[in-house]
């Protein structure tokens, strides 16, 4: 098979573990599992220290110990370092179905198959150039998923015979017979080709349906395959850790291989804060993480629950490299390495900061307030920190009425890290359920370690005028029109058996703020579409109220990191880019229809009122929540309601 390159950025979203990519020559595979990522012949030559990243809060949350940048391809010179050359991330081909664009047959091939398959049909051997070659076949383009992540070959032989396990093992054939639907794709048991099927046949209307009765999933696939009450139920397919059979029971449906629902990624995202702000230098960030250290350092930290002093670390670390570092900075580094809090401090913190909150909360790893609230404290202040510099660029007066607080976030270093991935829909995912579904063999605690990369970059910080706000989000209008957005995605989440939310007034209008903001930046600044991120800093819980958010781009690029955005914090230049977005959020190129949808539901789940691709959505990698709950209404007021926004009377 030919080898394919992709970023490695890429190799945490969106084609991790479990995702399906296209190749250079059109071969579709799914990304291997953990297990086999830094695979190589001689493992003397494996440096995994040089791979290793470290974000202490994040660490700590995902019960890992360590992250890992996804391996970087170097072919092997002469001459040169041999250490991690020919490290490649394994992948598999599939789908394992393929069929001939002339013949229209199926042939399923092995999970581990390496070449292109050759369709076996006598007729297409070509002697007119003195040698026979056969006609490349293609992957079919439908695979079968279930809700706890599965994946599998599309069941073409026991469709076609409704059958669990037909006895019939003559020749397929994928026919399309006219029509632009899934009506006119009919698979054929071919009764004249050798071996010599029985005739059957059956279109493929209606493999992708599912319905829910009394909470419970129904699929069309599940139900009607066999039919006569026996339902034909997941296999617990993994074929990204070459498991094709595994016990699951759940319903089956059809999909598109490159559909939306097949693959999503849980991506966990953390800033990195200092413990002590100012006190570590990047140059002293560089040296602690260097390969011949960061291991010294770990043994030493793991060694017993005693405090390390600096001489301890001086004694294990090279001496000429730390020789210019004071003792001071040296044991703040390593407790900034680790997340190691001062005593003081670790009596009145806990483990608040660090995992999270409950050790249900733990499992479900939702964004919560408590996770949020410590980025949010120190963002709203102006540190200084070569991890993490933030300014106050002061305020237009136009403005002042309406927001708190204005930072400049002129620096800022993100790791984000893949925890797992669900199929079918964006469901919530336990952290253990996630892990064990990115590897075959799970790890201890000690050992454990997830995929992810580290990015820097820049950004703005806004926070809303909390006295304005708490006024505001008090109306009884805005609480009813927000409370349309909760009972939608309560009706969906009761559906489903999930989890439901409560959806704030105070969410939808920042939300939808951020969305409207990123897009004027796009325009005003020439990122492109998916450069730009919201971060939402929002909570009422007595304590942590918060009411923020951050726009930030974070890419391992140049874009984004040469003060393109911050430049667009001062004074001058937010007032005009704030009011054009608000102003722009008046009319949607798609109203009245837009703005009267909103009163019933609008986007996924009906959890949008008005916002559509007109006015409020963005890329999905750019949005927390996949665009929903958002809202124009709550930001500027509706057609019967003008006064309802937030920023009815702004600009």
């Amino acid at each position: 098979m030919t080898s394919g390159s992709i970023r490695r950025a890429q190799l945490v979203s969106p084609f991790g573990v479990g995702a399906m990519s296209i190749l250079v020559n059109g071969t579709s595979v799914i990304t291997a599992g953990l297990d086999h990522w830094f695979g190589i012949d001689d493992p003397s030559l494996l440096e995994l220290n040089e791979y290793i990243a470290g974000d202490w809060r994040l660490e700590q949350r995902l019960q890992v110990r360590e992250f890992r940048l996804p391996p970087d391809f170097r072919m092997r010179r002469r001459g040169s370092d041999p250490r991690n050359t020919d490290l490649k991330v394994p992948v598999l081909r599939f789908p394992r179905w393929s069929f001939c664009m002339y013949c229209k047959r199926l042939e399923l091939s092995p999970l581990s198959m390496s070449q292109p398959v050759d369709c076996p049909d006598p007729s297409h051997i070509d002697g007119s150039i003195g040698k026979q070659r056969r006609t490349r076949m293609s992957q079919v383009p439908f695979v079968a998923i279930c809700a706890r992540g599965h994946l599998d070959d599309f069941p073409f032989r026991e469709w076609v015979h409704k059958s669990h396990s037909p006895g019939c093992r003559g020749v397929l054939r994928l026919q399309s017979r006219g029509g632009g639907g899934l009506e006119g794709q009919v698979v054929v048991c071919d009764p004249d080709a050798i071996p010599k099927g029985c005739g059957a046949e059956r279109s493929l209307e209606g493999i992708m349906n599912a319905r829910w009765v009394n909470q419970v999933e129904r699929t069309y696939l599940t139900d009607n395959l066999v039919g006569n009450n026996q339902p034909y139920v997941c296999k617990g397919a993994r074929p990204w850790l070459g498991e094709t059979e595994r016990a699951c029971g759940e319903p089956i449906r059809g999909a598109l291989r490159g559909a939306g629902n097949v693959y999503f990624p849980k991506v966990e995202s953390s800033i990195y804060l200092p413990r002590t702000v100012g006190a570590v230098s990047a140059a002293l960030h560089d040296l602690l993480n260097r390969a011949d250290v960061r291991p010294l350092l770990r043994l030493l930290n793991r060694t017993d629950g005693a405090a390390v002093t600096a001489q301890q670390i001086r004694d294990e670390v090279p001496p000429e490299l730390f020789q210019p570092i004071s003792d001071t900075e040296l044991l703040a580094g390593y407790r900034d390495m680790f997340g190691i809090a001062e005593e003081a401090e670790s009596e009145s913190e806990g483990h608040v900061d660090g995992d999270g909150g409950s050790a249900e909360d733990a499992e479900s790893l939702t964004s919560t307030d408590v996770w949020r609230h410590p980025e949010f404290q120190l963002l709203r202040e102006t540190p200084t920190d070569d991890m993490l510099t933030v300014a106050d660029p002061g305020m237009h007066p136009q403005l002042s009425g309406s927001f708190g607080r204005i930072r400049r976030v002129e620096t800022l270093t993100e790791t984000r890290a893949l925890r797992g991935f669900t199929r079918v829909r964006d469901d919530d995912l336990k952290l253990s359920v996630g892990k064990a579904l990115l590897r075959r063999r799970l790890l201890a605690p000690a050992q454990d370690w997830l995929p992810a990369y580290v990015v820097k970059g820049e950004g703005i910080y806004l926070e809303l005028n909390p006295h304005r706000l708490a006024t505001w989000e008090r109306r009884h209008p805005v609480v009813d029109r927000a409370q349309k957005i909760t009972d939608h995605h309560g009706s969906v989440a009761r559906l489903r058996g999930t989890r439901t939310r409560s959806i704030s007034p105070r969410f939808v209008l920042i939300h939808t703020l951020a969305h409207l903001l990123i897009n004027e930046l796009i325009f005003t600044c020439g990122y492109s579409s998916a450069s730009l991120r919201e971060r939402l800093y929002v909570s009422e819980t007595q304590g942590r109220e918060m009411a923020g958010l951050l726009i930030y781009t974070a890419a391992g690029d140049s874009e984004g990191t040469m003060g393109g955005l911050v430049r667009m914090a001062r004074p001058e230049n937010l007032w005009p880019v704030l009011a054009t977005a608000i102003g722009d959020a008046r009319w949607c190129s798609t109203d009245p229809v837009c703005m009267d949808a909103g009163d019933k539901g609008q986007g996924p789940d009906s959890c949008n009122l008005a916002a559509c691709h007109g006015c409020a959505l963005l890329p999905e990698t750019s949005c927390e929540e996949f665009n929903r709950f958002l809202d124009r209404g709550l930001v500027v007021g509706t057609f019967a309601d003008p006064n309802l926004g937030y920023f009815s009377s702004f600009g």
